[in-house]
């Protein structure tokens, strides 16, 4: 699931002016993160988390992309 997916999901029936006013933002800004135009700060990609309850892992970071050596080339 991409980031812009995981967001609107977790923002569910909530429309991004309450959104972005709950974390004190501008609903631009808010809409630029989820299309994924803008990257958000780390103090910023925080409050996102925590206001929807997961870890900023579960939001901003791909894990397959994270990974650093794939399955079976470790040591080559």
């Amino acid at each position: 699931m991409s980031k812009r997916e995981i967001l609107f999901t977790l923002r569910g029936n909530k429309s991004r002016q309450e959104v972005a006013k709950e974390l004190n933002i501008t609903p631009q800004m808010l809409g630029a993160v989820e299309r994924g135009d803008r990257t958000p700060s780390l103090r910023l990609a925080k409050r996102i988390a925590d206001y929807y309850g997961v870890s900023v892992d579960e939001i901003f970071f791909n894990p397959l992309r994270n990974k650093m050596c794939p399955t079976g080339t470790e040591g080559q």
